[in-house]
């Protein structure tokens, strides 16, 4: 079964979806098969940058959790469309997508109706075990939800981003001291968007200190970040830059020991 991870923020705007993009590019390349499902159902956009054109979305999460698709009908191979966009790219294993739906009528059905979050919990038992992945990154949205606490009870790990904000700061303990109550197995913090003038070492010293937890990486703001505009993957364009390696850093966290799944042989979620 494969290992759960979650990428979560308190608040919007801390490059969320970039990070867990990369984060699973990374690990791909490594030769690993590797899922992500966008459970950011009110505000999705990772398969923006993986390329992945919204004309050829035929089902979406949002058709699993309204019955309308299984769970891997809406898993789409994206790494065929990194290799070609990046030739001679070398990704060794797979990625394997689960976009949300961005037409509005969808998303407003989730605003109004919301849905049962237990199919979740079977789907990506299903969805570990069909697509035989060994790992499995979950976009969250962000804040504190039903939705949230349940990618957070499912998580072996989960990576919490922050920005050197001082309401990113409070949100954050929110976050950790609900992670911490649900018994998460393993908690990484992501300081991203920090300025070059900041000293990195002294600010990752404060963090952990702060909250006790294990800082994963620091990542700087670049201005390569905003030229791109989420219409590529980052670690793909520029390989050798500080971002990548910082990114890279937060993988080997991951994939360092990996942890016995949470689900039962049922797929379902062992309590």
């Amino acid at each position: 079964m494969s290992k759960i991870v979650s990428v979560h923020s308190f608040r919007g705007g801390t490059g969320k979806s970039n990070v867990t993009a990369n984060l699973a590019t990374i690990i791909a390349r490594s030769g690993q098969r590797v899922g992500i499902v966008d459970t950011d159902i009110q505000s999705p956009g990772i398969h923006v940058l993986f390329g992945l054109n919204e004309e050829k979305i035929r089902y979406t999460l949002n058709d699993y959790l309204w019955g309308r698709c299984a769970i891997e009908d809406a898993a789409y191979d994206v790494t065929p469309l990194l290799k070609t966009s990046h030739k001679g790219a070398a990704i060794r294993g797979s990625i394997y997508l689960i976009p949300s739906s961005i037409k509005t009528g969808e998303i407003s059905r989730i605003l109004r109706e919301g849905y049962d979050a237990r199919l979740l919990n079977e789907g990506l038992g299903n969805l570990s075990r069909r697509l035989k992945l060994d790992y499995l990154l979950i976009d969250t949205h962000p804040g504190i939800n039903e939705e949230t606490l349940l990618s957070i009870i499912l998580s072996n790990v989960l990576v919490i981003i922050l920005r050197p904000d001082h309401q990113d700061y409070q949100g954050t303990a929110v976050t950790i001291d609900v992670a911490r109550k649900l018994e998460v197995p393993k908690m990484l913090l992501v300081v991203n968007k920090v300025l070059p003038t900041i000293n990195f070492g002294v600010l990752e010293q404060q963090v952990q200190r702060t909250y006790n937890t294990t800082v994963a990486s620091i990542l700087p703001v670049c201005e390569e970040m905003f030229q791109l505009g989420s219409s590529d993957v980052f670690s793909l364009c520029y390989p050798n830059h500080p971002w990548t390696q910082g990114v890279s850093a937060i993988a080997k966290h991951i994939v360092q020991n990996k942890i016995t799944s949470l689900f039962g042989q049922n797929g379902y979620l062992k309590f």
